[in-house]
């Protein structure tokens, strides 16, 4: 069996990803378009505003050691920052990329430990988000243990040589993103959990989205983050340089343990080592499960990273499901009314913290503003009869909004959150019959070609635009010519030029990735490097069993399931479960209980069913071994394993999968 693919495992493919891997790319100069567009950013956002620069290099106790190097026990970098020097060495933005998302890297390169304020700390940039420590009166409590726990470590390790050496007595997972929970145990003993000597505090739901929402999509997400992250991308003026929200991801080990003690309300309040912590629930925002917090005797509020200095996703384009930026907007505003008032410093899983109470107040009531915004502005055109596309092209923040770094598009933006906001309340359809019943892309790029007299006519021209700069146009005609025929060079290489060019545009970070490493798989094809094909044990041993038979159920190819009907009893041994499994009209569904008349019984422990999953053994092993039994037709079961198919990681985005024999 295959395992189960999660987007977390984009950052565990990074480890194969090492500079000597990518494919030969000679890069293009900025064109004379691409240089007067950038350059028509200095003239509208305020660069000479140099407060976050102050903020960012606030409370610098000491910078990262090694020169921003992590490395696992063999040795192996999952961290290094010396790739992303080149950023710092140059306060002037290149011709090749967005002068606004340059800034904002620069400012996220400021790296290490800092003093926030009395009794709090944060580390930051050793990792995609930071870790944050706050001393209690015996101990300290870390929030958000980073990605893996390699980076964490190093974290701990930094935070220690500078500040007494307290225990551990709780650890914070302020919503349910791998980079906010990975690291745990680098820094904890599940045996001090267990003992009840660290408490683990998260969001009610937080196991569950934990491990749900990148689990059934998983492959395809994973497979979409390569470009999201920019992972295949050199780091470079021409490449990657970073994600916006932070500079990139480590590729450590990632782990998971579980929460002791959930916040299920807004108001709850829980007194640890001597500070007072009240919450706020904030689920369906920026995750599943997330929560705000307050100490009071800090006066410091924590937003998670509902409030960062970026505008983020309310839809992330490695593919997930659309967040609500309406309640996104209320939370915020429920964050201010609890907390504004007495609030001196707010502090974020990702970037800088600001003080005082008016910054406070002020970057929490333009983030509740923003998202409210596009919550509203979506409505307004949509009820008008203005399509999502058409929508996304007319919304534009008013220029206060506009003009406030911690709302410009570095990881998030403003047209693709828009075109998320209408598909959350109205779905894909945009209401016009002649988009109802689209034919596929192959089949209609051919016609388009035939329509516009021929690929080599169409290129002619779109050569043309693309003198005129105008890129947008020639990716989209140009792909066309792509999908009617992968094999001709002339329409890839013009369309990766272009695409190039919209990357080397591009204030957003994700959509720089998305674009540079189109051009680059357009021009070299794709490399099959090394991929995701397991899950991690801690991320398999939180899902519950409904989840794992859910995704064998995604895997059921009809073709080979239909006329094979069966009902399967399966009964773990270990943890006392029985659930049945029933297959027909090529549908797998799953309850809990037992059939009368199954067509087999499988008795094995759950925890031989995830080594299973792991590749550790197969089931025939197993049986083999006598550590699990088939009582009844075992050709049934095999059949069913039969059924299952393998996910291709590697699958094609910028060219045309082969298509599926039609069912």
């Amino acid at each position: 069996m295959n395992g189960i693919r999660l987007t977390l495992f984009l950052w565990l493919m990074l480890a194969a990803f090492a500079l000597p891997s990518f494919a030969a790319v000679s890069p293009n100069p900025a064109t004379k378009a691409t240089i007067e567009q950038n350059s028509s950013w200095l003239k509208i956002l305020p660069f000479a505003d140099e407060q976050d620069f102050k903020d960012a290099a606030k409370g610098l106790i000491a910078p990262l050691p090694d020169n921003g190097i992590i490395k696992n026990a063999k040795g192996r970098a999952v961290w290094d920052m010396q790739a992303f020097q080149f950023i710092l060495k140059q306060k002037k933005s290149p011709n090749t990329v967005n002068p606004s998302l340059w800034r904002q890297m620069h400012l996220v390169m400021q790296g290490g430990l800092f003093k926030v304020t009395d009794r709090l700390y944060q580390i930051r940039n050793a990792d995609l988000s930071n870790m944050t420590i706050v001393e209690g009166d015996t101990g300290i409590i870390v929030i958000d243990p980073l990605i893996s726990a390699e980076t964490a470590k190093a974290a701990l390790d930094l935070y220690y040589a500078h500040r007494p050496k307290k225990p551990i007595v709780a650890v914070f997972y302020s919503h349910s993103h791998v980079d906010h929970f990975g690291g745990v145990r680098g820094i904890i003993d599940e045996k001090d959990v267990k003992d009840g000597k660290i408490k683990i505090v998260a969001p009610e739901g937080f196991t569950e989205a934990a491990v749900s929402e990148n689990v059934y999509a998983g492959n395809a997400m994973s497979r979409r983050a390569t470009y999201m992250y920019g992972n295949l991308l050199p780091p470079s003026p021409q490449g990657q340089v970073g994600a916006g929200l932070g500079t990139t991801t480590s590729t450590g080990t990632v782990t998971l343990i579980l929460p002791t003690d959930l916040i299920r309300k807004t108001g709850q309040k829980m007194h640890i080592d001597g500070l007072d912590f009240e919450f706020l629930m904030a689920p369906g925002s920026e995750a599943p499960a997330e929560m705000h917090w307050y100490i009071k005797q800090l006066k410091a509020i924590s937003a998670a990273e509902n409030c960062t200095h970026t505008l983020h996703n309310t839809y992330t384009l490695r593919g997930a499901k659309v967040r609500n930026p309406l309640a996104w907007s209320r939370y915020l505003d429920e964050t201010i009314q609890m907390w504004g008032k007495n609030a001196e410093v707010l502090y974020g899983m990702h970037h800088w913290p600001v003080w005082g109470n008016k910054a406070v107040i002020e970057n929490l009531t333009l983030g509740r503003d923003g998202y409210r915004y596009i919550n509203d502005q979506t409505l307004r055109l949509a009820n008008m009869g203005y399509t999502p596309d058409q929508i996304a092209e007319q919304v534009h923040f008013p220029e206060k909004l506009a003009k406030h770094w911690a709302m410009r598009g570095y990881y998030g933006t403003l047209y693709h959150n828009v075109k998320a906001t209408y598909v959350f309340y109205l779905g894909w359809f945009d209401g016009n019959p002649s988009t109802l019943h689209v034919l596929p892309p192959v089949e209609a790029s051919q016609k388009y070609v035939e329509y516009m007299s021929g690929a080599k006519e169409i290129l002619t021209k779109a050569r043309k635009a693309y003198e005129k700069g105008e890129y947008r146009w020639v990716a989209e005609v140009g792909n066309h010519v792509v999908f009617a025929d992968p094999s001709n060079k002339d329409a890839r290489m013009l369309v990766a030029d272009a695409l190039e060019q919209l990357g080397y545009q591009s204030e957003s970070g994700p959509w720089r990735n998305f674009y540079l490493t189109g051009a680059q798989e357009l021009r070299n094809g794709i490399e099959e490097l090394p991929a995701p094909q397991t899950a991690s044990p801690d991320i398999l041993l939180a899902m519950d069993t409904t989840m794992l038979l859910d995704y064998i159920a995604i895997r059921i190819n009809p073709e080979k399931a239909v006329g094979n009907d069966m009902t399967i009893n399966l009964k773990l041994t270990d943890t006392s479960e029985n659930y049945v499994l029933d297959l027909h009209n090529a549908a797998l569904s799953n309850h809990k209980g037992l059939a009368e008349n199954a067509d087999l019984t499988l008795e094995i422990p759950r925890t031989l069913l995830n080594q299973i999953f792991l590749k550790q053994t197969t089931l025939k092993q197993a049986v083999k071994d006598k550590k699990a039994t088939v009582k009844g037709d075992q050709q049934k079961l095999e059949k069913l394993l039969g059924m299952l198919d393998t996910f291709k990681f590697w699958f094609n985005i910028v060219t045309p999968n082969a298509p599926l024999t039609k069912q």
